[in-house]
């Protein structure tokens, strides 16, 4: 279950910042809501990435054992 709560998180974090691209892109905000959606914009560019950073570390894991694919536990960085 946490990784299909990792997934959605990811999905639904994407899916606003496509939201908020978009509306910085339309030129209609004023200069205070631009900084806003932009501040917003980089908290979930940063969660993307930590997830996207986890997800690779996972795969790494995957792929390092004799070349067989045996699941290891890892440790996720809280500073992610």
């Amino acid at each position: 279950m946490a990784r299909k709560k990792v997934a959605l998180d990811f999905e639904q974090s994407l899916a606003e910042l496509q939201q908020l691209v978009e509306r910085l892109e339309s030129g209609e905000l004023s200069l205070e809501d631009s900084l806003t959606c932009f501040e917003q914009g980089i908290g979930l560019t940063r969660d993307c990435q930590a997830a996207l950073s986890q997800a690779e570390q996972k795969v790494q894991i995957l792929l390092e054992r004799d070349g067989k694919l045996q699941e290891a536990p890892f440790e996720a960085d809280s500073e992610a």
